[in-house]
């Protein structure tokens, strides 16, 4: 990362109210997370180890060890003696992402479609019925369908190692995600939920498949655009942007 780089101390606010029996280390770390991600915290951005502790009302080592997982996310720079910054999305490590997220999840759906069960199918229909209602709503809330309907597809044949490995590394493509929403075209998305349910119900492995990697794929059609309008959120370690 570029040493030059410079941001300003996160202000102390609260940060999520605790939840019984969940480490105070994974709050501060989910809760970070979804900030960079939403680009509430943009790159750059200088976190304050004590002042997290102090908005949590913790000692530093939970603080300590949320930003630990963060750099391992590649999402964070833990910088010894200097303090820690939010990263650029690195364009490298978002198509490696989404190459294993597609060889995992056309898989996925691969297996679900050689023995499709109607209840299986009925869910996802109805998910994606909901997905329609929240078009028009707050991002979040179509996000968090979006993800619940990739998940219900691992979890129903048993897979959900997979979709936690998944879980773990896309948060660069999330990142992406958020910054493209505003102008992708949210019903081609759902039409393209649709064709991989359809070709579940039809017992059509391959088309299934293919269904998904297309889905996956969207991405490369907006980041080019992003990085070109938005060059200081990205680490332009690759500019050339292939499937």
């Amino acid at each position: 990362m570029d040493g030059n780089m410079t941001g300003q101390i996160l202000p102390l606010r609260p940060l999520a109210a605790s939840e019984p029996g969940v480490p105070v280390g994974q709050l501060v770390h989910r809760d970070l997370r979804q900030r960079i991600i939403r680009g509430e915290l943009a790159p750059g951005t200088l976190l304050s180890e004590a002042e997290m502790a102090r908005s949590f009302g913790s000692s530093r080592q939970p603080v300590r060890e949320a930003f630990i997982k963060l750099a391992e996310e590649g999402l964070v720079e833990v910088r010894p003696q200097r303090g820690t910054l939010v990263r650029k999305i690195s364009i490298k490590r978002v198509m490696d992402i989404r190459f294993v997220r597609e060889a995992i999840e056309a898989n996925v759906v691969h297996l679900l479609a050689s023995e499709p069960e109607p209840a299986i199918i009925a869910d996802l229909r109805a998910q994606i019925a909901h997905q329609r209602e929240a078009a028009a709503d707050a991002q979040d809330v179509f996000m968090a369908l979006d993800e619940t309907f990739h998940h219900t597809m691992a979890r129903v044949i048993g897979k959900t190692y997979a979709w936690d490995v998944v879980e773990s590394v896309k948060a660069q493509m999330d990142r992406v995600r958020y910054l493209s929403f505003a102008d992708f075209p949210v019903p081609r998305l759902i039409a393209q939920h649709e064709a991989i349910v359809d070709a579940i119900e039809a017992r059509n492995p391959q088309a299934a498949e293919e269904a998904m990697r297309i889905h996956l794929r969207e991405i490369l059609k907006d980041l080019p655009n992003i990085a070109a309008a938005r060059p200081e959120l990205f680490d332009m370690e690759e500019v050339q942007v292939t499937p």
